[in-house]
């Protein structure tokens, strides 16, 4: 019984890695797609937030407002693709007449192209990965709205990347600080100072604002003295 239960897993094992050496074509596939296609939107900026934020509410009109005057200031808008929040960004990108682009992923629920991307500029990936790096590599910065556990996965990549020099130092802002000080208080006092895991310095990575005139006006400062280039 052991025996045949031994050779069950090696045979399936030797199909799973069958099955991944066709997945390197697709990954690869994705890559190239997508890397093509951003490498033309010009300066963009990466916004972050729930699928479940609806119209009406304040962090949607919110959303709207900053992306239409980053817009406005010639920045495109990268969003998720979806609803909520992403939704809010791409309708902001179109109002303020500029570039509104949607990386999409495919998963069983909440997520759907949302009407505002520019049809030239909707994106579709099969892995969050790959959707990662599409959100990081182009973006001139990032505006992180409230979310749940896919806004903390890319508020923490994003820092990651930044903090380990493995990205050029890109502006990330916080909107929300009802939403986020909680979070930073902890990060603060516990993962820095009763812990020692990051540095003081590492906090200064982080912006944190509640009105698109202070997100707008921060953007416009710090490109006064750095360029804009793909961030690795």
């Amino acid at each position: 019984m052991n025996g045949t239960l031994k050779n069950l897993k090696e045979r399936d094992w030797t199909e799973t890695k069958a099955h991944s050496s066709w997945q390197i074509f697709k990954i690869m596939a994705e890559f190239v797609d997508g890397f093509e296609a951003l490498a033309k939107m010009g300066p963009c900026i990466s916004m972050f937030g729930s699928a479940r934020t609806k119209p009406g509410h304040k962090y949607y009109d919110l959303t709207v407002e900053i992306a239409r005057r980053l817009a406005e200031d010639g920045f495109g808008i990268i969003s998720g693709g979806g609803p909520g929040v992403m939704e809010a960004a791409n309708k902001g990108a179109q109002l303020g007449k500029g570039k509104s682009v949607g990386v999409n992923i495919t998963l069983p629920h909440e997520q759907y192209p949302n009407n505002f991307i520019d049809h030239d500029k909707n994106l579709h990936f099969d892995y969050f990965f790959v959707r990662k790096v599409m959100f990081t590599k182009y973006a001139q910065g990032f505006v992180m709205m409230p979310g749940g556990f896919g806004t903390m996965d890319e508020f923490f990549e994003v820092a990651t990347l930044i903090q380990t020099k493995k990205m050029t130092e890109t502006p990330m802002v916080l909107v929300g600080k009802e939403y986020w000080n909680g979070l930073l208080e902890w990060i603060r006092n516990v993962m820095m100072e009763k812990e020692s895991n990051i540095n003081p310095e590492d906090l200064d990575l982080l912006q944190l604002f509640d009105t698109a005139d202070e997100v707008v006006e921060y953007f416009r400062v710090f490109y006064t003295t750095n360029k804009l280039r793909p961030n690795f």
